[in-house]
């Protein structure tokens, strides 16, 4: 009984979060009366990605076609986003509206196959590259030849095949040490780091190209924040490759016993407690973002080239979110403090107004919602979508 309890408690939440519950409208003969979209995601067997795959198959007007190389990602998620979306209900045909391709953004070839097999692409979401700050100071070429030639690759097949509408998943870190807080839009844009380097320079890119022919290009770049969390259903979430690069997938890591103790670098900024302050917006929020961009672009054709910030607007230091993780396992999470690491600045979040009044969309969802998914996600899949044997084989 208590199990049952659980599971009805995990579709409960799996339908208030995402609003899979649409579905139930859709029946079989709606579905095959209305047109379907079909969407491009680059990258979307990946932690956002893959979360904005659910996202959109739950609005009932989307076909999406996954291209992924998995080198940080697992096909795997991409095989329970379709377990959600028929916990939903309603959409009988999930295997033909979800589609996965193996294949580098790089890969002219390979991209070519992909937009002859699926001739009705109409969109494009980018989330593909590589992420790492830390890895791209050390490895800087690797970023360029990925981020920044994948993308003018990619570009260039979608502009042959006369496909305008491009939500590009750029980021915060284009901001660099911020001019004023909270960032809107129009502050300075000064990346300190090649991986931040590589998303402002796409940025100017898909301005130049708007710019070229206006009538060719529909495009929004969202710069969000510190994204965490996970599906509330503990089905899909954040499974980094090694070892982690991120605050909270560590924190996680931490308390299911995969590592000993959290670094917290930092304990002397200019905080309320001394610790690094972000903005950090739970993934199923920022999925929906992606979603709400790309219906504005199919709803305006002539939006032109705009940046818009996804985040919350509000400030949360590291100990405020090693704290949420507490109440959320029930025990304390082991930390010890260590100097600032270089190039970290004090305090990052968003104005977030301009998605709002552009997109109509606007986080709903708190640090103790983040915290609780993390936790139900990293505990269910303590190895993430590995077993702990294929686990210790990888590393």
């Amino acid at each position: 009984m208590k199990s049952m309890n659980i599971f009805l408690s995990i579709v409960s939440l799996v339908l208030s979060y995402t609003g899979v519950s649409a579905f139930a409208a859709s029946t079989p003969a709606a579905a095959a009366a209305a047109q379907l979209r079909t969407v491009l995601v680059t990258g979307g067997a990946g932690y956002i990605g893959s979360h904005t795959c659910l996202e959109l198959l739950a609005t009932g007007k989307y076909n999406v076609v996954v291209i992924d190389t998995l080198d940080n990602s697992s096909e795997e998620s991409l095989k329970r986003v379709k377990e959600l979306v028929k916990l939903g209900g309603g959409c009988d045909d999930v295997e033909g509206r979800l589609h996965f391709r193996n294949c580098d953004i790089r890969d002219e070839k390979g991209l070519c196959n992909v937009f002859d097999e699926f001739q009705d692409i109409s969109s494009c979401i980018h989330f593909a590259g590589l992420k790492a700050v830390g890895e791209s100071v050390s490895h800087p070429l690797s970023y360029y030849d990925c981020n920044v030639g994948g993308t003018t690759t990619l570009l260039r097949h979608l502009q042959s095949r006369s496909i305008p509408n491009f939500v590009f998943s750029s980021s915060a870190t284009v901001y660099g040490d911020p001019e004023f807080l909270p960032l809107r839009e129009n502050a300075r844009l000064q990346a300190t780091n090649p991986y931040g380097r590589t998303k402002l320079f796409i940025e100017e890119i898909l301005r130049d190209c708007h710019a070229s022919d206006p009538e060719k290009w529909n495009i929004l770049i969202l710069r969000y924040f510190n994204p965490i969390g996970a599906h509330p259903s503990g089905k899909i979430g954040e499974d980094p490759q090694g070892i982690p690069n991120n605050l909270m997938p560590f924190i996680a890591q931490v308390c299911v016993g995969r590592r000993e103790k959290l670094s917290v670098f930092g304990d002397d900024y200019d905080t309320p407690d001394g610790t690094g302050v972000r903005d950090y917006i739970h993934v199923v929020d920022l999925a929906k973002g992606h979603v709400a961009a790309l219906e504005k672009l199919y709803s305006n054709n002539k939006l032109g080239c705009e940046a818009v910030n996804l985040g919350t607007g509000t400030g949360v230091s590291v100990l405020e979110l090693v704290e949420g993780m507490a109440k959320a396992t029930g025990k304390p999470v082991p930390y010890v403090m260590a100097p600032r690491r270089p190039g970290d600045v004090a305090t990052v979040y968003a104005d977030p107004k301009n998605a709002e009044d552009m997109l109509g969309w606007k986080a709903s969802l708190g640090v103790k919602e983040m915290c609780e998914d993390t936790w139900r996600w990293q505990s269910l899949n303590p190895f993430g979508y590995n077993t702990e044997e294929e686990k210790v084989l990888e590393q």
